[in-house]
């Protein structure tokens, strides 16, 4: 954390140094948008997971802190915070909540806009930790629910995404290093790829058709590839704030720590408060 600090401290100075960056505190919008199936991003909203019968709540944002402008160029550095939880669907309206993941980070970002189209890259450090909670234990029986016991996950790692730009079209690819790992079974390296599409058909349209896939490689003993496919409708401007609802499809390891070793396969509907 303390080498990421200085990193960042020394763009700050470089960057200030030049005369004709525009810098500006506290931008309303993020300098690179969040990727639309990747997982971990920030999201507020809710999904049902059919196959499962559970329902996953996402509260997290991310903030740019700061923009540097320079002619085509943006550079921003940010910070992050999540939760996404997963709780069990019951009778009456209820919804115990079976297990949490909280991530906090920083993030450091470039974007290059010309008349050929904008790519740009996306630097994270960012903790996660995983946690089982009170709704998957049982406390008639003493015990945790499907025999599972509650365990330490915890990681820390860099994530590096890279993209390119046009026409709504947005394709990258990634690459993720855990300096630190709980459980160490896990592999260290985890590789990405995937697109979003915004149809942006009408300037003056109230809404817009959006499609994104995601598909992560990660490993325990072995490498498995992870997809999501993610269709649905934004209220708002592609690349700003909004509402969307969406569809989506989910196979391979669990997002949750505590279920990193389960395969699931489901489908999900839900809405989403874009930032």
């Amino acid at each position: 954390m303390r080498l990421i600090l200085i990193i960042f401290l020394i763009l700050f100075i470089k960057l200030n140094s030049f005369g004709q960056v525009q810098t500006e505190w506290f931008p309303s919008d993020l300098n690179i948008q969040p990727f639309t199936a990747h997982f971990l991003e920030p999201k507020a909203g809710f999904q049902y997971l059919f196959d499962l019968k559970k329902v996953r709540i996402d509260i997290g944002t991310s903030r740019d802190i700061i923009h540097w402008n320079s002619n085509e160029n943006d550079f921003s550095i940010g910070a992050d915070f999540f939760t996404y939880t997963r709780a069990r669907s019951e009778a009456n309206f209820k919804f115990p909540v079976e297990t949490v993941d909280y991530l906090f980070g920083l993030n450091g970002g470039f974007k290059n806009q010309s008349e050929n189209g904008e790519w740009g890259a996306r630097l994270r450090f960012s903790h996660i930790s995983a946690h089982l909670v009170d709704g998957y234990y049982d406390s008639k029986s003493g015990s945790w629910l499907s025999g599972r016991e509650s365990f330490v996950y915890s990681r820390e790692f860099f994530e590096l995404i890279t993209y390119y730009k046009i026409y709504g079209l947005r394709v990258y690819g990634g690459v993720t290093y855990n300096i630190h790992i709980i459980p160490n079974e896990i592999k260290k390296g985890s590789f990405e790829a995937g697109f979003d599409y915004y149809h942006d058909y009408a300037k003056t349209s109230l809404f817009t058709p959006f499609l994104a896939y995601d598909f992560t490689l990660t490993g325990i003993d072995e490498y498995s590839g992870n997809n999501i496919i993610s269709l649905g409708i934004k209220f708002g401007e592609p690349t700003s704030k909004g509402f969307s609802i969406l569809a989506s499809y989910f196979s391979g390891k669990s997002v949750h720590g505590e279920f990193y070793d389960l395969n699931e396969n489901y489908f999900t509907i839900g809405i989403n408060l874009d930032i």
